[in-house]
């Protein structure tokens, strides 16, 4: 039998659960705390976010900061800032990871595969071609190539400057 370790997993597994909506209580926090909640942006209706748990490297959420799970409940603009910001995003990932494709957008509902139900928001996933093998499969895991704090550093500077 054949081991892979991903030892960053353990800070989920034992750490503690947040009991607050996260899309809500971490924008609220200071803005010098953002590299340590890996928000890379902050826009007047909307902030950018990396998937702490991410399914590719790179990938994030476009996030109103209005907590809702029913996409009825957000306005024009609200809509209209969360679809520029998905787009800014593709572009950046495309300039400093190159990836041949992306899946973008929202599962609503725990049905639908929402993972945090009760606040919606947009994934952008980059992928490569190969990204998907077996390991997901048959292993039952993921290999990502890049530690996440690697992954906001090399993006943070380029979203800085949205």
């Amino acid at each position: 039998m054949k081991h892979i370790w991903a030892p960053w997993r353990l800070d989920y597994v034992l750490g503690p659960k947040e009991k607050e909506c996260i899309f809500c209580c971490k924008p609220k926090q200071d803005r010098n705390r953002d590299g340590e909640n890996l928000i890379l942006y902050r826009g007047e209706l909307n902030f950018i976010i990396l998937n702490l748990y991410p399914y590719n490297n790179g990938h994030l959420m476009v996030t109103p900061y209005k907590h809702t799970s029913d996409i009825t409940d957000l306005t024009p603009e609200e809509i209209l800032e969360m679809g520029v910001l998905m787009i800014k995003s593709v572009e950046i990932l495309k300039e400093r990871f190159k990836p041949q494709g992306f899946n973008t957008g929202m599962n609503l509902g725990s049905i639908a595969g929402a993972g945090i139900e009760e606040h919606i928001h947009m994934h952008v996933v980059p992928r490569w071609s190969g990204d998907t093998n077996f390991m997901p499969v048959i292993g039952d895991t993921r290999v990502l190539p890049q530690f996440i704090g690697d992954t906001y550093n090399a993006l943070a500077e380029r979203f800085a400057g949205l």
